[in-house]
């Protein structure tokens, strides 16, 4: 059987990805991005513990069946133990085209569990995480990992070369180290990395238009390009608009949504160069899903093209929305970074709804 994620390398001058986003890379999102130019998404990033102790096996099955129209599709879980790792890899599989690792994040209650750029002190987990995945998956189905850069470069390559015997599929290579956050990227390391191995690498930072993902692949040569920041303000970043397109928000308010503070901060994002100062301290603050719609309409003239039960989307009843991403979202490469207040905030919803 052909490998639907490896064919997409074989078929482009380069790969066009959708980073995975905790908890705003959701279905709805890879719909919007996939119609505008994206060729492959990653689903947010998914606690591996919590998906596979999770008493709500049924209701899971179920979510995945409902997003696995999405295709190629990437489901990423952050683990320390191998076993989780694999255990819910096994369970999402039949229902996707691969699976990552991430190794990447750099938000503090993911260090504190000791996964994301954590595992990178622990590359024999990595390992193993790879080789026992790369034994239980078939092979049309692809294993990955999402990585920062070291310290010192010639580790990162090391790590690189590594994983590739391990039985790696493709890599992801964010270029800055797990203490850098707004720096340049490392375009060098990027350079050396892609030379070292003979995998698929897909580069990650800095890639806020089509000139910048082209520039990125035109100057590391790498086979895949991955936007964060930059897509999820714009989500036509890849089609090569260089602001949110009006047919985009008109896309996303006909959508079904399960949860308004996601519905709402997409648009937050989506809208920050749409609006005037003035008109976002408005938009950002509105709590009720009929109110955004009443705003889009009288500001854009747009309406939903379908249906719209704006009556479902309760507004969240810990968090006025726009407070929230004024006081507490600070931006990274793996999306907003989130505090405390926001994994409460979300319990049960990011692990459950992929």
């Amino acid at each position: 059987m052909k490998n639907a994620v490896l064919s997409l390398f074989e078929d482009k001058e380069y790969v066009k990805v959708c980073a995975p986003m905790v908890r705003y890379s959701k279905v709805q999102f890879r719909n919007i991005v996939r119609k505008y130019g994206c060729d492959l998404c990653f689903s947010p990033m998914i606690v591996a513990n919590s998906f596979v102790q999770s008493s709500k096996a049924e209701t899971l099955n179920l979510l995945v069946l409902m997003v696995s129209s999405v295709r190629p599709l990437i489901v990423q879980f952050a683990s320390s133990c191998v076993k989780d790792f694999v255990d819910a890899a096994e369970f999402v599989a039949q229902h996707c085209d691969g699976i990552d690792l991430n190794c990447g994040c750099p938000q503090k209650w993911a260090l504190k569990s000791g996964f994301g750029c954590g595992l990178l002190s622990q590359p024999e987990i990595i390992h193993d995480c790879v080789k026992q995945l790369r034994n239980r998956l078939p092979e049309h189905k692809t294993v990955s990992v999402k990585i920062r850069l070291y310290d010192d470069v010639r580790k990162t390559v090391e790590l690189a070369q590594s994983l590739e015997a391990a039985g790696v599929s493709l890599l992801t290579v964010h270029a800055r180290t797990p203490d850098q956050r707004s720096e340049p990227i490392n375009m060098d390391a990027l350079i050396d990395v892609r030379k070292s191995v003979s995998i698929p690498v897909i580069a990650n930072g800095d890639v806020k238009s089509l000139v910048d993902a082209d520039y990125l692949h035109n100057a590391t040569n790498c086979q895949g390009i991955m936007a964060a920041r930059g897509i999820l303000q714009n989500p036509g970043l890849f089609a090569g608009h260089k602001i949110t397109q009006l047919c985009v928000i008109e896309d996303w308010l006909s959508m079904k949504h399960p949860n308004f503070f996601i519905f709402h901060n997409h648009l937050v994002f989506m809208l920050t160069q749409l609006l005037t100062r003035a008109e976002r301290r408005v938009f950002n603050y509105l709590k009720t899903a009929a109110d955004v719609v009443e705003f889009i309409k009288n500001k854009f003239g747009i309406v939903p093209k379908n249906d719209f039960s704006v009556s479902s989307l309760k507004p969240g009843a810990v968090y006025d929305s726009g407070k929230f991403f004024l006081e507490h979202l600070k931006e990274t490469e793996n999306g907003p970074e989130d505090s405390e207040e926001s994994r409460d905030y979300f319990e049960g919803i990011s692990d459950l709804y992929i």
